[in-house]
C-alpha cells in the first residue's frame, strides 16, 4: 500500500437495512462466529425500521462485516459513523468489542423510545432541493428541527407528524422536496433531550478499550481519540444536529483518498462520491463476495499513491 493512501470507514445509520444484510459477513468464518455469539437476525415479520430492532441490527451488520475484512486489509486512518454507525464507528475503532456495542445500541434504542413515548406524535422528513439557509425559518412554526444535514440543499428534519403536511405543503410552495421516512423519532433534535443523560451515564460506567483509530464526531466533525470525549459526543448526538456534509469535507481535510462503507447500504459511499469526487468511494453492498471488496480496496490504496 502507498504510504500516501488513507482510508476511511463509513459506518452507515438506519435506512440500508434488509433481511440478507448478513449474509456477505457469514461467508466469513470469523464474521459467522460472531453473529451466533450474537444471535441476532433480520425478520421479515418485525418492523425493521423500529429502533429496537433496527440499531442493533444495523450496529452487529457492520461490525460482522468489519471481522470478516480487518485481517485482510490496511488499516483505517479515520472512521466515520452516520446517527447510530456512530456507535458502530467506535466498536470498529476497538473501543467497544462487537457485543459491547450492540448492547449498547439496544439501550440507545430503548432510551430514544422511552424519550419519544414522553413526547409521541414523532417522524423525520427529508428534504431536498432547497437551500438550508431557506429551509431553516421555516421549520419553527411547525415545531421542527434539522436532525442532519447532509449538503447545502439536503437535509433530514424532526418533528411532529401531526404537522408534518402542512409543513411539507410549504416547503413545495417554495420550490422544495420532501419524503417522509418511516421512522417514529425525531432523533437528532430536541425531542430526544431526555435521553441524554441518561446515556451518557451508560457509557461512562462501559469498558472503552484503547481506539486504533480516530474517530469523527457527528455534531461537530472533529476527531475523537479518548473516553471522555467520546462520551460526550455519543451523547450530545441524540438531540443535536448531526453535519454530515461537514463530516464528509473534514475526511477530505485529513487527506483520505479512498473509502470502504461497511454497510448495510451504500448511502454513505455515494454521498461522499458526489460530494468528494477525488475520494475513491465504495459500499461493501456493490460486492458479491469478500475477494471483490479486497480487489477493490488493494486497486484504490495502489492508485491513491499516484
Amino acid at each position: 500500500m502507498s504510504s500516501q493512501a488513507r482510508l476511511l470507514l463509513l459506518c452507515p445509520g438506519q435506512g440500508g437495512q434488509h433481511a440478507g444484510m448478513f449474509d456477505l459477513a457469514h461467508s466469513s468464518a470469523p464474521a459467522a462466529a460472531l453473529l451466533e455469539r450474537l444471535s441476532l437476525t433480520p425478520d421479515a415479520q418485525q418492523d425493521s425500521y423500529a429502533n429496537r430492532h433496527a440499531q442493533p441490527l444495523i450496529v452487529a451488520a457492520t461490525l460482522a462485516m468489519w471481522t470478516a475484512l480487518r485481517e485482510h486489509m490496511p488499516a483505517p486512518a479515520l472512521i466515520a459513523g452516520y446517527s447510530i454507525g456512530e456507535l458502530a464507528a467506535y466498536g470498529v475503532a476497538g473501543a467497544y468489542s462487537a457485543e459491547t456495542a450492540v448492547a449498547l445500541a439496544v439501550q440507545r434504542a430503548a432510551m430514544m423510545d422511552e424519550a419519544a413515548s414522553a413526547m409521541p406524535d414523532q417522524t423525520l422528513l427529508a428534504i431536498s432541493g432547497m437551500a438550508l439557509r431557506r429551509v431553516l425559518p421555516l421549520l419553527p412554526q411547525y415545531n421542527y428541527a434539522i436532525a442532519i444535514e447532509t449538503g447545502e440543499d439536503s437535509c433530514i428534519a424532526g418533528g411532529p407528524a401531526s404537522h408534518i403536511d402542512a409543513l411539507a405543503q410549504t416547503l413545495m410552495a417554495h420550490g422544495g422536496r420532501s419524503t417522509r421516512l418511516p421512522v417514529a423519532v425525531a432523533s437528532h433534535t430536541h425531542w430526544m433531550q431526555t435521553a441524554v443523560a441518561p446515556f451518557a451515564a451508560l457509557l461512562e460506567r462501559t469498558p472503552f478499550l484503547p481506539m486504533q483509530a480516530p474517530v469523527l464526531s457527528g455534531i461537530s466533525a472533529i476527531t475523537v481519540r479518548d473516553q471522555r470525549s467520546a462520551v460526550e459526543q455519543l451523547s450530545r448526538q441524540l438531540a443535536e444536529t448531526i453535519h454530515w456534509s461537514a463530516c464528509m469535507d473534514a475526511a477530505a481535510e485529513a487527506g483520505i483518498s479512498y473509502a470502504l462503507e461497511l454497510g448495510p447500504g451504500s448511502a454513505l459511499s455515494r454521498m461522499l462520491q458526489q460530494r468528494h469526487p477525488h475520494i475513491r468511494s465504495r459500499s461493501v453492498a456493490d460486492f458479491r463476495t469478500l475477494d471483490g471488496i479486497l480487489d477493490w480496496l488493494d486497486r484504490a490504496s495502489s492508485s491513491a499513491g499516484h
